[in-house]
């Protein structure tokens, strides 16, 4: 689980409707209605009366801070999962789940959207040998035109937000093969990680050029099994990361990667879940050439590579989860890569049968000063706190309400006007869930 801002926040869940009963290809069937506001759609930190002339192209905004919106968003859901129907032990799942959000911002029209999401999977086993197929993917319609932070004064952390809103594919597959022997396991895996940004390229001061991107690996772990729910694993990535180029600008930084990754998973104890792999990242970025530079000081970089994931159900209404991240990456906005760190902790508490609470905090970090352009030191942190309740009405309906705080902070040291790079966001939601 992971703290998350208000409009993504997880939607309330409730029992099944009485009636009919449902076949068992169609598990699951949902409408979701929320009403929220946001008070700094743009989590911009720079009023408009702190900035010189400015221009914005046509189509973009102005993304300054204070400008506030109601928004509404419409969820429904349908999933199914056909494995039943082929009534093989073999097959555990083959699901495939449509759940789009339909958002409107009433007072800031440019950032409504549609965000059609499609989720499938595909997961079974034959004696020692399994198999898990994830994929994840998002059509989101929504403006063409990115938004213009005047004086190229904003939070990466600002214009990422801003940016899930735009016209765009994502798509975040990850396969996985597994042989089992008494003591030993050997697993073959490939993630991809890919963005299509639809937005406009204009070549103007504060505009936010979303480019291309994408990151692909394929691999293999070798699992040593201590206990039987406990296992030591050594394993090995290949990939690449790709980064669109701007036709109006020479950099460009995609790179090719080794990893040798040191991991622990299992269940050290019975309420105890703990699964991590970390290791050093061996980078190739490209020698620079006429027309294209890879702003990158040292092209053969020795970097480190970390995840885990920690889930503590202490009792049967108490869960504490934590999940963590770090990893180089390339920017949506073009030129230097950075490196991205993101902590989240989370923590679940049914109160009462139809009473649920869960707290969240969030801390992320965009580090670029592994380029070498000046106009690109930054350090951008923000920090996420977040509550939100869950009230079961009946066996089908539920409703659920949420708060929360995003603070965008500047951690770059000697620079002009750090403040600029700040910023405070509160979003307050009210929704409800019918669930068929």
């Amino acid at each position: 689980m992971t703290a998350v801002r208000a409009e993504e926040a997880p939607k309330a869940v409730a029992a099944p409707v009485s009636g009919a009963k449902k076949s068992a290809w169609l598990p699951d069937l949902s409408f979701g209605i929320k009403e929220g506001y946001d008070d700094n759609v743009f989590l911009s930190g720079v009023p408009h009366g702190a900035l010189p002339a400015f221009t914005v192209p046509p189509g973009s905004i102005a993304a300054l801070e204070n400008h506030s919106s109601w928004v509404t968003t419409v969820s429904p859901k349908i999933g199914f999962n056909f494995a039943p129907l082929f009534g093989s032990k073999n097959l555990e799942t083959l699901s495939l789940a449509y759940s789009p959000d339909f958002a409107v911002y009433s007072d800031e029209p440019t950032e409504s959207y549609n965000a059609h999401r499609f989720v499938s999977a595909v997961k079974g086993k034959v004696s020692q040998f399994s198999f898990n197929l994830d994929n994840a993917f998002t059509y989101i319609n929504g403006s063409d035109t990115g938004p213009t932070y005047p004086g190229a004064l904003y939070s990466a952390y600002g214009t990422a937000g801003v940016r899930e809103r735009r016209e765009q594919f994502q798509d975040r597959a990850k396969i996985v093969f597994r042989y089992d022997t008494a003591h030993w396991f050997f697993r073959p895996t490939a993630t991809l990680l890919y963005y299509d940004l639809m937005t406009a390229h204009i070549n103007t001061v504060g505009y936010q050029n979303y480019v291309d991107r994408y990151d692909v690996n394929g691999g293999l772990d070798l699992g040593y099994k201590i206990t039987a729910p406990v296992a030591l694993t050594l394993g090995y990535r290949y990939g690449h990361q790709y980064q669109e180029a701007l036709s109006f600008s020479p950099y460009q930084s995609p790179s090719d990667y080794h990893r040798i990754l040191f991991g622990f998973e299992g269940k050290p104890l019975k309420w105890l879940k703990v699964e991590f792999q970390m290791g050093p990242d061996f980078r190739t970025y490209p020698d620079d050439t006429a027309s294209r530079i890879a702003p990158i000081t040292d092209k053969t970089p020795v970097l480190y590579y970390g995840e885990a994931t920690v889930s503590a159900e202490f009792t049967t209404k108490d869960t504490l989860s934590f999940k963590y991240k770090q990893y180089q990456w390339v920017s949506s906005t073009g030129r230097v890569p950075y490196f991205d760190s993101t902590y989240d902790l989370t923590y679940h508490r049914k109160l009462t049968d139809p009473l649920t609470v869960d707290l969240g905090a969030r801390l992320g970090s965009m580090d670029y000063n592994t380029g070498n352009l000046p106009t690109c030191k930054r350090d951008d942190l923000q920090y996420t706190f977040s509550i939100g309740l869950g009230y079961s009405l009946s066996k089908h309906i539920a409703v659920n309400a949420s708060y929360t705080a995003d603070l965008g902070r500047n951690a770059q040291d000697n620079i002009a006007g750090p403040e600029n790079r700040e910023f405070t966001r509160n979003v307050v939601a009210l929704g409800t869930v019918i669930k068929f």
